[in-house]
Protein backbone atom coordinates (compact mmCIF):
# COMPACT_ATOMS: atom_id res chain seq x y z
CA UNK A 1 0.00 0.00 0.00
CA UNK A 2 1.67 3.50 -0.74
CA UNK A 3 0.15 6.69 0.01
CA UNK A 4 0.46 9.79 -3.09
CA UNK A 5 -0.63 13.02 -3.21
CA UNK A 6 -2.99 14.01 -6.28
CA UNK A 7 -3.34 17.39 -7.83
CA UNK A 8 -7.05 18.14 -8.72
CA UNK A 9 -8.27 21.68 -9.44
CA UNK A 10 -5.41 23.06 -7.76
CA UNK A 11 -6.33 21.02 -4.51
CA UNK A 12 -4.01 18.53 -3.30
CA UNK A 13 -5.87 15.20 -1.72
CA UNK A 14 -4.25 12.24 -0.81
CA UNK A 15 -4.93 8.99 -2.62
CA UNK A 16 -4.11 5.43 -1.02
CA UNK A 17 -2.95 2.84 -4.14
CA UNK A 18 -3.94 -1.18 -3.62
CA UNK A 19 -3.28 -3.34 -6.37
CA UNK A 20 -2.38 -0.35 -8.38
CA UNK A 21 -5.82 0.98 -7.95
CA UNK A 22 -5.98 4.92 -7.07
CA UNK A 23 -8.77 5.45 -4.86
CA UNK A 24 -9.04 8.61 -3.59
CA UNK A 25 -9.04 9.87 0.13
CA UNK A 26 -11.64 12.64 1.05
CA UNK A 27 -10.57 15.69 4.37
CA UNK A 28 -12.71 15.80 7.30
CA UNK A 29 -14.31 18.72 7.25
CA UNK A 30 -16.18 20.34 10.13
CA UNK A 31 -18.97 22.94 9.32
CA UNK A 32 -19.77 25.90 11.77
CA UNK A 33 -21.53 24.98 15.04
CA UNK A 34 -25.23 26.17 14.95
CA UNK A 35 -26.57 27.45 18.77
CA UNK A 36 -29.60 25.19 18.94
CA UNK A 37 -31.24 28.37 21.00
CA UNK A 38 -33.67 28.97 19.04
CA UNK A 39 -35.96 27.90 15.75
CA UNK A 40 -37.72 25.21 15.09
CA UNK A 41 -35.39 23.58 13.06
CA UNK A 42 -31.32 23.87 12.47
CA UNK A 43 -30.29 23.37 8.63
CA UNK A 44 -26.86 22.17 6.93
CA UNK A 45 -26.62 23.09 4.01
CA UNK A 46 -24.15 22.96 0.66
CA UNK A 47 -23.01 18.90 1.35
CA UNK A 48 -20.99 18.40 -1.41
CA UNK A 49 -22.16 15.79 -3.59
CA UNK A 50 -18.79 13.28 -2.93
CA UNK A 51 -19.98 12.81 0.71
CA UNK A 52 -20.41 9.36 2.19
CA UNK A 53 -19.97 9.96 5.87
CA UNK A 54 -21.95 12.58 7.88
CA UNK A 55 -21.43 12.71 11.91
CA UNK A 56 -23.94 14.88 13.62
CA UNK A 57 -23.25 16.33 16.92
CA UNK A 58 -25.35 17.23 19.58
CA UNK A 59 -24.06 18.68 22.64
CA UNK A 60 -26.72 20.00 25.63
CA UNK A 61 -29.36 20.04 23.10
CA UNK A 62 -33.11 21.05 24.68
CA UNK A 63 -36.10 21.78 23.03
CA UNK A 64 -39.22 23.82 24.72
CA UNK A 65 -41.91 20.87 23.88
CA UNK A 66 -42.51 16.90 24.12
CA UNK A 67 -42.38 16.42 20.37
CA UNK A 68 -39.85 14.15 19.45
CA UNK A 69 -36.49 15.01 17.79
CA UNK A 70 -35.61 14.32 14.37
CA UNK A 71 -33.04 14.19 11.34
CA UNK A 72 -34.62 15.28 7.76
CA UNK A 73 -32.66 14.88 4.47
CA UNK A 74 -32.82 17.21 1.60
CA UNK A 75 -31.05 17.84 -1.91
CA UNK A 76 -31.12 20.32 -4.32
CA UNK A 77 -29.46 23.87 -4.35
CA UNK A 78 -32.36 25.19 -2.69
CA UNK A 79 -32.99 21.81 -0.39
CA UNK A 80 -36.39 19.64 -0.89
CA UNK A 81 -36.77 17.94 2.87
CA UNK A 82 -37.55 14.60 2.59
CA UNK A 83 -40.52 13.92 5.15
CA UNK A 84 -41.36 10.51 4.04
CA UNK A 85 -39.85 6.93 3.53
CA UNK A 86 -37.82 6.47 6.59
CA UNK A 87 -38.01 3.00 7.80
CA UNK A 88 -36.14 2.32 11.10
CA UNK A 89 -36.87 2.52 14.88
CA UNK A 90 -35.70 4.52 18.02
CA UNK A 91 -35.57 3.59 21.72
CA UNK A 92 -35.28 5.43 24.96
CA UNK A 93 -32.84 3.06 26.77
CA UNK A 94 -33.45 0.17 25.31
CA UNK A 95 -37.09 0.44 26.54
CA UNK A 96 -39.44 2.66 24.30
CA UNK A 97 -39.48 2.12 21.07
CA UNK A 98 -41.02 4.00 17.96
CA UNK A 99 -41.05 3.45 14.48
CA UNK A 100 -39.73 6.62 12.26
CA UNK A 101 -41.91 8.40 9.56
CA UNK A 102 -41.19 11.74 8.46
CA UNK A 103 -37.21 11.73 9.79
CA UNK A 104 -34.64 9.62 11.67
CA UNK A 105 -36.02 10.08 15.17
CA UNK A 106 -33.80 10.77 17.33
CA UNK A 107 -35.04 11.53 20.71
CA UNK A 108 -38.17 9.77 21.13
CA UNK A 109 -40.25 10.15 24.90
CA UNK A 110 -39.47 13.78 25.20
CA UNK A 111 -40.11 15.81 27.87
CA UNK A 112 -39.31 19.57 28.01
CA UNK A 113 -36.42 19.15 30.27
CA UNK A 114 -34.63 16.71 28.03
CA UNK A 115 -31.17 18.19 27.47
CA UNK A 116 -29.21 15.53 24.93
CA UNK A 117 -25.59 15.28 24.24
CA UNK A 118 -23.80 12.27 21.71
CA UNK A 119 -24.03 11.84 17.98
CA UNK A 120 -26.03 10.64 14.85
CA UNK A 121 -24.00 8.89 12.10
CA UNK A 122 -24.94 8.91 8.38
CA UNK A 123 -23.47 6.55 5.93
CA UNK A 124 -24.25 6.43 2.19
CA UNK A 125 -25.15 2.71 1.36
CA UNK A 126 -24.90 2.79 -2.33
CA UNK A 127 -26.88 5.85 -4.69
CA UNK A 128 -29.02 7.67 -3.07
CA UNK A 129 -29.81 5.23 0.00
CA UNK A 130 -28.51 6.42 3.11
CA UNK A 131 -28.34 4.31 6.79
CA UNK A 132 -28.99 5.85 10.02
CA UNK A 133 -27.53 5.00 13.85
CA UNK A 134 -27.22 7.19 16.58
CA UNK A 135 -26.34 7.13 20.54
CA UNK A 136 -27.38 9.83 22.82
CA UNK A 137 -27.60 10.21 26.36
CA UNK A 138 -29.02 12.72 28.75
CA UNK A 139 -27.75 14.91 31.26
CA UNK A 140 -31.03 15.64 32.78
CA UNK A 141 -32.03 12.06 33.14
CA UNK A 142 -30.13 8.46 33.64
CA UNK A 143 -31.58 7.46 30.38
CA UNK A 144 -29.83 7.05 26.63
CA UNK A 145 -31.24 7.07 23.07
CA UNK A 146 -30.69 4.44 20.51
CA UNK A 147 -31.88 4.35 16.96
CA UNK A 148 -31.01 2.79 13.25
CA UNK A 149 -32.71 2.94 10.43
CA UNK A 150 -32.64 4.00 6.59
CA UNK A 151 -34.01 6.33 3.63
CA UNK A 152 -33.96 6.33 -0.58
CA UNK A 153 -33.46 9.98 -1.24
CA UNK A 154 -34.68 11.05 -5.03
CA UNK A 155 -31.74 12.94 -5.62
CA UNK A 156 -27.87 13.54 -4.39
CA UNK A 157 -28.40 14.87 -0.12
CA UNK A 158 -27.17 17.84 0.14
CA UNK A 159 -28.81 19.09 2.99
CA UNK A 160 -29.35 18.22 6.64
CA UNK A 161 -32.13 19.29 8.98
CA UNK A 162 -32.86 19.08 12.84
CA UNK A 163 -36.05 19.54 13.39
CA UNK A 164 -39.19 17.64 15.73
CA UNK A 165 -42.15 15.83 13.87
CA UNK A 166 -44.60 18.70 15.23
CA UNK A 167 -42.47 21.41 13.80
CA UNK A 168 -43.59 23.53 16.03
CA UNK A 169 -41.11 22.89 19.04
CA UNK A 170 -38.58 25.42 19.55
CA UNK A 171 -34.58 24.96 20.74
CA UNK A 172 -33.78 26.42 23.60
CA UNK A 173 -30.26 25.16 24.29
CA UNK A 174 -26.78 23.91 23.65
CA UNK A 175 -24.99 23.19 19.87
CA UNK A 176 -25.78 21.55 16.69
CA UNK A 177 -22.61 20.29 14.40
CA UNK A 178 -21.67 17.97 11.55
CA UNK A 179 -18.45 16.19 10.07
CA UNK A 180 -18.29 14.71 7.16
CA UNK A 181 -16.05 12.71 4.76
Amino acid sequence: MAITLNGTSGVTTPAIQTGGVAVDLYPLVFGTAQASTSGTSIDFTGIPSWVKRITLMFSGVSTNGTSSTIVQLGTGVTPTYTTSGYLGSASTSGATTANFSSGFMVNNSVAASSVVHGQVVLINLSGNLWTESGVLGLSDSANNRTSGGSVTLGDVLTAIRITTVTGVNTFDAGSINIVYE
